[in-house]
């Protein structure tokens, strides 16, 4: 049986953060490639440090993209960002690009061919969840997290916060009683900031968006809010700390509130099951719980490299469902088509939608009127109910 009371942690990292920036960056490529062709296969990662941007891994696209425009476009994802920085600079970093042609072998298995439908880019599991904790049916934790260094970042880029630089962490703890938040018991921000501020300066710049995030009456005990708790935090970034790419899978999720494959998604092209699965997999959850059918859900899909149709489908309720798992797992099955191609299409996963999705979570966004976060919609509820018995 599930706990009822209890208190449960998650973190988020905004743009500038390190591991951040290195997806921005992969995405970047991912949507320069699919602008060029959709159906262009990228898997590239990148890695940053103090004045150093290095992009490697596999792609098959057009010959039209070259070396030159994806430095452009790795340059121009660090200045939105804002890194204008001594040890970090968009216009001053040395970029290096080792991407080279995709393997014959994996594109053998992944590829259509005659009577052999398009398979997954990879073996794996995945998982996709919804609640009802808050409006958008992800966990409170991550969802406040979030909030927070997205408002501050809004600011930053507006002019009004320029004491605040590109690199921040969140953490938000909440109470919880009989399984619902009730309130915070801690908040943790680290923000890099301009040179010459104090902590308790820095503190108080930063008090109001934690208090414009959370509900009324949740705020934490003073003593239980921490900014910058190590003191100064001038030096930040790839400056202060090397970057990768899929570095922050939970942050990127639900903040640790659900199972995680293990798959990172950014600089992945909607191929890789790692992404479109764990995007199809969101997609029923949070239908099946907008559809009224449980106030949690869990779902997991498993594929094979090369082999088109799931291997496994799972869903699990936490003791909310008001039917069936199994019967669920059928008519999840028969609502939507969970082959690679399927997802693809279903959710237009081939379009440039992609460098968006590198910061502040890959869920728990407003859909966009050109398809981005196209699995975030909720229109998949009356035809899953449909399907039930």
């Amino acid at each position: 049986m599930a706990r009822a009371s209890y208190l449960f942690t998650s973190e988020s990292v905004s743009e500038g953060h390190p591991d951040k920036v290195c997806d921005r960056i992969s995405d970047a490529v991912v949507d320069l490639y699919l602008k060029a062709d959709p159906y262009s296969r990228v898997a590239c990662e990148t890695l940053t440090t103090t004045n150093r941007i290095i992009l490697a891994g596999e792609v098959r696209g057009p010959d039209s993209v070259t070396h030159a425009q994806i430095e452009e476009v790795a340059r121009r994802a660090v200045k939105e960002i804002g890194y204008e920085q001594e040890g970090f600079h968009w216009k001053t970093a040395d970029v290096s690009i080792y991407l080279h042609a995709q393997s014959a072998h994996i594109a053998m298995g992944v590829d259509a061919d005659g009577n052999k439908d398009e398979g997954a880019g990879d073996q794996g599991i995945m998982f996709g969840y919804a609640c009802t904790e808050t409006p958008t049916l992800m966990p409170a934790p991550i969802y406040y997290s979030h909030r927070i260094l997205k408002r501050m970042a809004e600011d930053r880029h507006s002019g009004k916060r320029p004491e605040f630089g590109p690199d921040a962490k969140s953490q938000v703890t909440l109470r919880y009683e009989n399984g619902k938040p009730v309130g915070v018991t801690s908040a943790v921000v680290s923000t890099q900031h301009a040179e010459g501020l104090t902590q308790e300066e820095v503190r108080e710049l930063v008090r109001p968006y934690i208090t414009e995030v959370l509900p009324e009456g949740w705020a934490c005990p003073e003593e239980e809010l921490y900014v910058n708790p190590t003191g100064l935090f001038v030096i930040g970034g790839p400056d202060g700390d090397a970057g990768l790419t899929g570095r922050k899978i939970i942050v990127d999720t639900y903040g640790g509130a659900a199972p995680h494959g293990g798959g990172a998604f950014s600089g992945k092209d909607p191929t890789k099951v790692d992404r479109s699965a764990a995007y199809a997999a969101r997609y029923l959850a949070k239908n099946v719980v907008a559809a009224g059918l449980a106030e949690k859900c869990t779902i997991q899909l498993s594929y094979a490299i090369g082999v088109s149709k799931p291997l496994s489908l799972y869903v699990d309720t936490h003791g909310t469902g008001k039917v069936e798992e199994s019967a669920l797992e059928t008519a999840l099955g028969k609502s939507m088509d969970l082959s690679p191609r399927g997802i693809r299409e279903h959710l237009q996963l081939s379009r440039p939608i992609y460098e968006r999705t590198a910061a502040y979570g890959h869920f728990g966004r407003e859909p966009d009127a050109d398809g981005g976060f196209s699995w975030e919609k909720t229109d998949l509820a009356e035809a899953i109910k449909k399907e039930l018995p």
